[in-house]
Parts: structure tokens; C-alpha cells; sequence
């Protein structure tokens, strides 16, 4: 499947969770899309539980299904809980991270600035949003990229920093001090879901 192009507000009123980060889309139509929307009453099966808890947190990534399952078996293969491993790996990759520090608005945009190629990871022009960061590395903005709006304004807005990352909003910099914990990631997500859909 490729990935999602669409109206992100509509997703997220489906999905019952923002998207754009904002929750403004929430706020004006908590109620799923449509034109029996505001009286739609739908008692989900287990599976569809499970399938919507994927859905949620892929297009909270905005990554395609392979993706998705390639980084879900990966963790897989790694010590400790198969859960949490998947959710620290998907907060390691460079446009979370971009995110997070506050240097875009939106995932949408942070994957956009990472693609441009207005993104450094140790002083080197990294431009794959699915770069799977290592701890003590330091994220940037290119010299040349700092005056632009979308940074000057996220940047204006931010401000808060996870535990996990480090920013000096002077140089437009960061670092991925370590990988996350499970506790400082989205408690909208019940990872336990994912694992049982998967393991169907």
C-alpha cells in the first residue's frame, strides 16, 4: 500500500486520534466522517480493535505497511518486550525526532524538511526519514536552511523537549541522548494490539 495522501483531518476523526498533532480536528467533529457521523454507534470486534490500534499508529508515522512491518519484525528480533522495542524504534527514526525537537509543526512536515534535505545528523546531510538514529548522535538544520518559516515558527512555538533529546534552540541543534523509554511515548497507543494482530 502506498502511503496516505489524503485529508489527515478526516483519518484522524476515523481514527480517533490527531494526526496533525494539533487535536484542533478533534475539538471542532469528535465524531467519525461522514453523513451519519455525529449518530454513528459501531461496536468494533477484536480484530477490528487490532486493526484500527495498527492504522492508528501508521499513519501517526505516516509510513507505508511495509515499513511498518518490517520495523515490527525488527523488533521482534531484539531484547526485551516485542512492544516497546517497536515503539522506540519508531521514535528513533530521523523525522520522529525532527518532530520532537520541535524543529517542525507536524510529522508531515518534519519528513518533508528531512527529504529536502535541510536535516544534519552529525554535521552530514542525512535526507531518508526512516534513518534509524543511534544514541549521542546530533541532529541540525543546514546553515543554509535555518531562516526558513516552517523552522523560525516551530521552533517559536516548541517548548518541550522529551527527556530522551536534548535542543539548544540557539544553534538549531539536538541530540539523541538515549533510545525512549515506553513511558515517554503516545499513551494513545496500546502496542499490545499490534503485537496480537500480527500474530494472528
Amino acid at each position: 500500500m502506498s502511503r496516505f495522501r489524503g485529508s489527515n483531518w478526516k483519518k484522524s476523526r476515523r481514527l480517533g486520534i490527531s494526526l496533525s498533532g494539533t487535536g484542533k480536528e478533534l475539538e471542532k467533529r469528535p465524531y467519525v466522517p461522514g453523513q451519519h457521523g455525529p449518530t454513528q454507534r459501531i461496536k468494533l470486534s477484536e480484530y477490528g480493535q487490532q486493526l484500527q490500534e495498527k492504522q492508528k499508529l501508521r499513519f501517526m508515522y505516516g509510513i507505508t505497511e511495509r515499513q511498518f512491518r518490517s520495523t515490527f519484525d525488527k523488533a521482534g528480533n531484539m531484547k526485551g518486550v516485542h512492544g516497546d522495542n517497536f515503539m522506540a524504534l519508531l521514535a528513533s527514526r530521523l523525522d520522529a525526532v525532527v518532530y520532537e525537537l520541535g524543529l517542525a509543526r507536524t510529522r508531515r512536515q518534519a519528513r518533508q524538511l528531512v527529504n529536502h534535505g535541510h536535516v544534519t545528523v552529525d554535521g552530514a546531510r542525512v535526507d531518508i526519514p526512516s534513518y534509524s538514529l543511534k544514541p549521542g548522535q546530533t541532529i541540525g538544520i543546514r546553515e543554509k536552511s535555518q531562516k526558513l518559516n516552517i523552522v523560525l515558527e516551530s521552533t517559536e512555538l516548541s517548548n518541550h523537549v522529551p527527556d530522551y533529546l536534548t535542543f539548544d534552540a540557539d544553534k538549531l541543534e539536538g541530540t539523541f541522548v538515549r533510545v525512549p523509554e515506553r513511558s515517554e511515548l503516545s499513551a494513545e497507543i496500546n502496542e499490545q494490539l499490534i503485537v496480537e494482530y500480527y500474530s494472528r
